[in-house]
């Protein structure tokens, strides 16, 4: 069942205008030098003056100005534990793990209905997800590496999916049957973390590796509700599900799911199949909603992608995902609303 939950407020202090971004920075779909699930273990839990600097946000418009919104937290319940995880064995190099469990959807009928239809991609190379009528939600190393913003992502486009049109019921030529095009939109304004920046976070955090995008116009699509991530005990048999557009696939939609072996207070550790290009996408899972017989499905994490990283002197890799914690959820409904009065409960 879908747990209700008070969520902590993010509040608006002040807002100031930087200097416009360079833009130059190279797009990378795999990150190196990460904190990785041993540096996890080291990190101490944040204060509030911490959760303050890391939640403030840079906001980028489409005209190439810059600003930097300082932020309040009110409510936030500081976890003594700090960012625990159990030991798993180390795994060995791989994105495909054993037989590749990705499914392709050819069929229309799926590819442009709920939940398929909410899988978006973003113009820098990543995927997202629709969870709003004018949001997009994302990885934010689609497009700042941690210094600058990529290149790409100074006019930034969302790709909506729609199935490529026939002409008189003949297949036009060069087309293929269940292969989506897109509709490209453009984006009017980016949220970005501070916590994601070097500088704030020491070196490059993974719990900060998020995104929103707000869309120029509606795009009158059904989109995907925010949930609070529930921990790995409480999802039915640990199985998280996402789509997203996979490179090895060109110009397909991949959907996947698998069970999560491990995890930190801000992060999933799986073995989802998955190649660069589904960066971004948006992890789901089908709960009960509480007291209805309805089940509902909602986003409680982004898929940050395959990441090396070193431990005990060696180079290790895992697929990662960025956890939606009340926190996060406070801030990603406060980027979307405007205001923290319709994010309350989560």
């Amino acid at each position: 069942t879908w747990h209700l939950k008070k969520i902590p407020q993010i509040v608006r202090e002040r807002t100031f205008s930087l200097d416009s971004p360079k833009f130059e920075a190279k797009t990378k779909l795999e990150l190196n030098s990460v904190c990785g699930i041993e540096c996890q273990r080291k990190l101490p839990v944040p204060s509030l003056s911490d959760l303050k600097n890391l939640l403030s946000y840079e906001t980028v418009f489409e005209n190439g100005t810059r600003t930097l919104t300082e932020v309040n937290v009110l409510g936030a319940a500081l976890d003594p534990a700090g960012n625990t995880t159990t030991r798993r064995p180390l795994r060995k190099k791989r994105q495909i793990y054993g037989t590749d469990s990705r499914f392709s959807i050819y069929d229309k009928r799926f590819m442009t209905n709920f939940p398929f239809n909410t899988a978006v991609k973003i113009s820098t190379g990543c995927s997202g997800i629709l969870v709003s009528p004018k949001h997009v939600l994302t990885a934010a190393h689609c497009l700042h590496n941690g210094k600058d913003y990529v290149k790409g992502s100074k006019r930034l486009r969302v790709g909506l999916m729609k199935t490529k049109s026939r002409g008189n019921g003949r297949k036009r030529k060069g087309t293929s049957d269940g292969m989506p095009s897109f509709q490209w939109t453009r984006v009017k304004s980016t949220h970005i973390p501070k916590g994601w920046f070097k500088g704030v976070s020491g070196d490059i955090a993974l719990d900060y590796d998020y995104a929103v995008l707000e869309l120029k116009r509606p795009h009158k699509k059904k989109y995907m509700e925010l949930g609070i991530s529930p921990t790995i005990k409480m999802m039915p048999g640990s199985m998280i599900h996402f789509s997203g557009f996979d490179n090895d696939r060109s110009g397909q939609l991949v959907y996947r799911f698998c069970s999560i072996s491990d995890e930190s207070n801000d992060l999933f550790y799986q073995y989802c199949d998955a190649e660069p290009g589904s960066t971004g996408s948006g992890i789901y899972l089908r709960l009960k909603e509480p007291n209805k017989k309805k089940w509902k499905r909602k986003i409680i994490a982004v898929y940050s992608g395959h990441q090396w990283v070193d431990i005990n002197g060696e180079q290790q890799d895992y697929n990662v995902a960025v956890r939606i914690t009340p926190l996060k959820y406070a801030q990603i409904c406060f980027w979307i609303h405007g205001n923290d009065e319709n994010c309350t409960q989560g």
